[in-house]
């Protein structure tokens, strides 16, 4: 890739719970070409996953998406974002809680503030109901252990892979099919 392709690629970095579901429906996406977990958003360099869940470093799992704009846009990142996690619940997704999971987004440009803010806005008027999400400066990013990546591909029959993820994959292929690459 030359550097002028480079230049093209945006990241994001969202939180939407576990980042084992966030991570197999984002990378599922055309035009999304890396998303890596990890944690972001505390005060402790490089926290293990054993200390964010301690709930004491001020990190939410999130995932790291480098993603090419010409082929699937921010906003549109954000739509498939918001529908694949619950983003009314504060700290919480389903069974997962603690401040940890939080929806967050961490907006790496002040254009990635405004749209997501538009996209919120367009979220809570479709649900009628106030959206949790916080909307945050871009903070450190700090990848999580080798054993999180890529974890439902290589865990698929794992308990929490087959009750939690597989229904977000299958709301995903249901809603988005015309968006999977």
């Amino acid at each position: 890739m030359s550097s002028q392709q480079d230049s093209s690629i945006e990241t994001a970095v969202l939180g939407g719970g576990c980042f084992w579901c966030t991570e197999s429906v984002l990378q599922s996406l055309r035009g999304v070409l890396e998303v890596t977990p990890g944690y972001s958003g505390g005060h402790v360099d490089n926290p293990s996953y054993e200390q964010v869940c301690g709930k004491d470093t001020g990190h939410v799992e999130v995932v790291r998406v480098r993603f090419d704009p010409s082929v699937i846009d921010f906003a549109t990142l954000l739509r498939v974002f918001f529908a694949t996690h619950d983003p009314t619940t504060p700290d919480r997704q389903g069974a997962d809680v603690g401040p940890q999971y939080a929806s967050v987004i961490f907006c790496q440009t002040e254009a990635q503030k405004i749209v997501a803010r538009e996209v919120i806005a367009q979220v809570e008027a479709v649900l009628d109901t106030a959206v949790v999400t916080k909307v945050l400066d871009a903070a450190p990013f700090w990848p999580a252990e080798a054993v999180h990546h890529n974890y439902y591909e290589r865990n698929p029959q794992q308990g929490y892979c087959q009750f939690v993820i597989a229904p977000k994959m299958a709301k995903l292929r249901k809603e988005f099919a015309d968006m999977l690459g």
